[in-house]
């Protein structure tokens, strides 16, 4: 069993809630941080009835100050904080050529400017303590432009590679790796309803292993990633796609 502490974003639900479970079975103890704060409090109860290795957070990842506030509970709760899951994501399909100057600004901020505060807030504090892990889940959207996505994702998607390797080398010397995970379409609730039956079928299809990935691999490579011994991993992307996309 590890001691070891995680804080993982988009947690209720999802990939994130499937991360969060993975974690906590992997003996960390687990920060859920959401802005849906029931059904993350709901998990937490599930995961650590008692409230001593799991709880939630309430995290609008749009906001700084929202991840200061959560490093202050979980080291107010629990002492120290080992990594740092940027997990949290929303995307909603339309045509390039429809995406409005909101549904853009919506999409980057909850998908990259929230990459961009977890790693300034907690590559901070994990550089001050000489040690830390940042796992950001990117996307294969993000490295051949979405097929299922909307533009304005993949674009943030993408950014998020970006600013994985500025922050991987930025921080490496004080001893803190940031790695990305890139997923292709996974089997999740949300993807069989966001994506038309007729469409996932052709999606599938496509798919040289035939068959959507499994969100608790995805969850288990971060848990590599954020292993104490995985210091000489960083600045990676790990690609888990079932080979739709290969280099």
């Amino acid at each position: 069993m590890s001691n070891r502490i995680a804080l993982v974003t988009g947690a209720a639900r999802g990939l994130g809630a499937v991360v969060a479970r993975t974690f906590h079975e992997a003996g960390y103890k687990v920060a859920l941080a959401d802005i849906a704060i029931e059904p993350a409090q709901q998990l937490a109860r599930e995961l650590s009835a008692d409230g001593s290795s799991a709880c939630a957070i309430r995290l609008d990842v749009t906001r700084k100050a929202d991840f200061e506030a959560a490093r202050d509970t979980v080291l107010e709760r629990w002492g120290a904080i080992d990594a740092l899951v940027n997990n949290a994501g929303a995307s909603k399909v339309v045509p390039v050529m429809e995406i409005s100057a909101e549904q853009f600004d919506q999409v980057i901020n909850v998908n990259l400017r929230s990459v961009l505060f977890g790693c300034q807030v907690f590559g901070e504090y994990f550089a001050q303590r000489g040690v830390g892990r940042i796992v950001n889940i990117a996307s294969l959207a993000g490295q051949n432009g979405g097929s299922a996505t909307g533009a304005h994702y993949a674009a943030a998607k993408g950014g998020v590679l970006t600013l994985t390797k500025v922050f991987a080398r930025d921080l490496a010397a004080r001893g803190v790796t940031v790695n990305a995970i890139s997923p292709g379409p996974l089997d999740l609730p949300i993807v069989h309803e966001s994506v038309p039956a007729d469409k996932l079928e052709k999606v599938i299809e496509a798919i040289p292993v035939g068959k959507l990935g499994a969100a608790s691999y995805i969850a288990e490579a971060a848990v590599m990633l954020a292993s104490g011994n995985a210091y000489f991993a960083n600045g990676a992307c790990w690609d888990i796609n079932g080979g739709l996309y290969m280099r």
